[in-house]
């Protein structure tokens, strides 16, 4: 069963502080799980998480996480320049993008970040919007057909299929492009891929693994680039469901070192480092969204509304996404009441929960919805003007630190002509 990581009476008091709905984000868990990373893969000499910005462009957060040595994945401007005011620059950024105006590309190359080519068109554009190309560049691999992992002995089966995606180089273009990189002048190389989504299989990164390797080898035989870094992106999920697997971080980095072993090594190039671009994995179950119950609804269903929609959590609305929900105060009472928790957005998509059975709900009561930590309130929108909220963080010692006012009615006429 999932509990908070906040108990009723300090959310009572928080809220009184800062109305609902906010999102809260626990200090202490998230720098004990970025060391657990750290520590499972420890065995790889420079490895380094580029903690994925568009998963929470909170600075607070940033901070944090770069504390415990994560740089930042970065994929626009707004994001680059969010990193650089926080003090992350340079290598501790990898810059992956796609469909990338000039711009970027000119700001990522002026920060010294790490660029991460998503096509084999960029080589030449690139070259263009900078004026050089960079000695050490990253290029994006996209396999096609479908990924597949099948059974592990979690039950989980991974199935994704990269051949839709838009994302990456075919394995004929990204030989192609190194040679044209090399030519140009890099010297240092980088291999990226991501093939699934929210996984929950200590399996995925060790067979992702195995295939970027061998690429690796390959590409190395057939082009003589020099091939320093190898960055596994993201995809390591986290158990939404209360019943769901979770993920061992020190199996997977113990299933990567032994497939670095096997492939990497005997081919000469057990002097690679390996990076990962995590976001869910690291944020997601250490954000709430708060909200309060502030009506109740009784016709062809139970309707709760709170005070919270869609444009505060996107995922529901947007994917059909499980999340948890705990009635703050009413954890150990008896699930006897089927809700559809719903939002107040004019989309009958805003619904948090559908069918959900909960302990009986009275207007007031405050609802934690877990597991938003990551894509939580970076995805939200103001439609019918909602107003994003605040985002808060609960430090260490107990106390509550504001890292993010809520928006004001100000602010959102703030970019009106009148």
């Amino acid at each position: 069963m999932k509990k908070p990581f906040v108990a009723k009476d300090q959310l009572e008091a928080i809220a009184a502080q800062y109305p609902t709905p906010f999102h809260i984000y626990d200090e202490a868990g998230i720098r004990e799980n970025a060391r657990r990373l750290k520590a499972a893969f420890a065995w790889n000499p420079g490895f380094r998480e580029y903690f994925a910005v568009k998963a929470t462009p909170t600075p607070a957060i940033l901070k944090l996480l770069h504390e415990e040595g994560c740089g930042c994945d970065c994929s626009s401007l707004a994001e680059l320049l969010m990193s650089e005011k926080c003090g992350i620059r340079g290598e501790d950024i990898m810059f992956s993008s796609n469909n990338t105006p000039a711009e970027e590309y000119q700001l990522a190359d002026k920060l010294g970040a790490v660029i991460n080519l998503d096509d084999i068109t960029h080589v030449e554009f690139l070259e263009q919007s900078i004026g050089h190309i960079p000695e050490k560049v990253c290029c994006r691999y996209n396999p096609g057909g479908v990924f597949t992992l099948g059974e592990t002995r979690e039950g989980f089966q991974v199935m994704d299929n990269p051949g839709d995606a838009k994302y990456g180089m075919t394995r004929a273009q990204i030989a192609d492009a190194y040679q044209m990189l090399k030519a140009k002048g890099t010297k240092e190389f980088g291999l990226h891929a991501f093939l699934a989504s929210n996984t929950l299989s200590n399996e995925y990164f060790p067979s992702l693994a195995k295939v970027l390797f061998q690429l690796a080898v390959d590409l190395k035989e057939e082009t003589g680039c020099h091939i320093t870094f190898i960055d596994l992106s993201g995809g390591v999920g986290v158990p939404y469901l209360p019943d769901a697997p979770e993920n061992d971080i020190a199996a997977i980095g113990e299933g990567v070192r032994k497939v670095y072993e096997e492939v990497l090594v005997p081919a000469g190039m057990g002097d690679v480092t390996l990076c990962c671009e995590l976001g869910r994995f690291m944020l997601a179950p250490y954000g709430h969204l708060v909200t309060r119950a502030v009506h109740e609804k009784h016709i062809y269903k139970e309707y709760i509304g709170v005070d919270a929609c869609a444009c505060n959590l996107m995922r529901p609305a947007m994917y059909g996404s499980y999340h948890h929900i705990t009635v703050c105060g009413k954890e150990n009472e008896p699930c006897d009441h089927k809700y559809d928790v719903v939002g107040g957005l004019c989309e009958n998509n805003d619904k948090f929960a559908i069918d959900r059975m909960l302990p009986k709900i009275n207007r007031g009561d405050l609802l934690v919805i877990h597991d938003t930590g990551a894509h939580g309130f970076s995805m939200g929108y103001n439609y019918n003007g909602k107003l994003r909220s605040a985002e808060l963080l609960l430090k260490e010692d107990g106390s509550v630190e504001l890292i993010r006012r809520a928006e004001t009615v100000k602010d959102y006429f703030s970019t009106l002509v009148w």
